[in-house]
């Protein structure tokens, strides 16, 4: 009687635009948990390291003198793998409806 249409697979050769974005987005998103801004105040050296939320601060530097002080908060980190993981596969299924969409046309 009515059988259901086969639903439509991607084939191999449209896989590369997603492996790509995942792969740029890697890169983007290891730059942005790794990438140190530096404040040098007169009386305060430190490093921020996150984006958008800074998960941890080197300090290099304060009025007492030199130290080697790190400050890490776990629960911003997981807030920004948290954000760049989720945009992540958000940007994978929007380049996913973007091949279906381009397929059937």
């Amino acid at each position: 009687m009515n059988e259901p249409k086969p639903r439509a697979e991607l084939k191999a050769t449209n896989n590369w635009a997603i492996y790509a974005f995942i792969m740029l987005w890697s890169v983007i998103m290891a730059l942005a948990l790794t990438f140190g801004i530096t404040y040098d105040w007169p009386d305060y050296v430190h490093v921020n390291y996150g984006f958008p939320m800074v998960w941890g601060t080197h300090t290099l530097n304060t009025i007492h003198g030199p130290v080697d002080v790190w400050s890490v908060d776990v629960l911003s980190l997981l807030f920004d793998l948290a954000f760049w993981l989720g945009s992540l596969l958000a940007g994978v299924a929007a380049v996913l409806h973007f091949l279906k969409i381009h397929r059937t046309t």
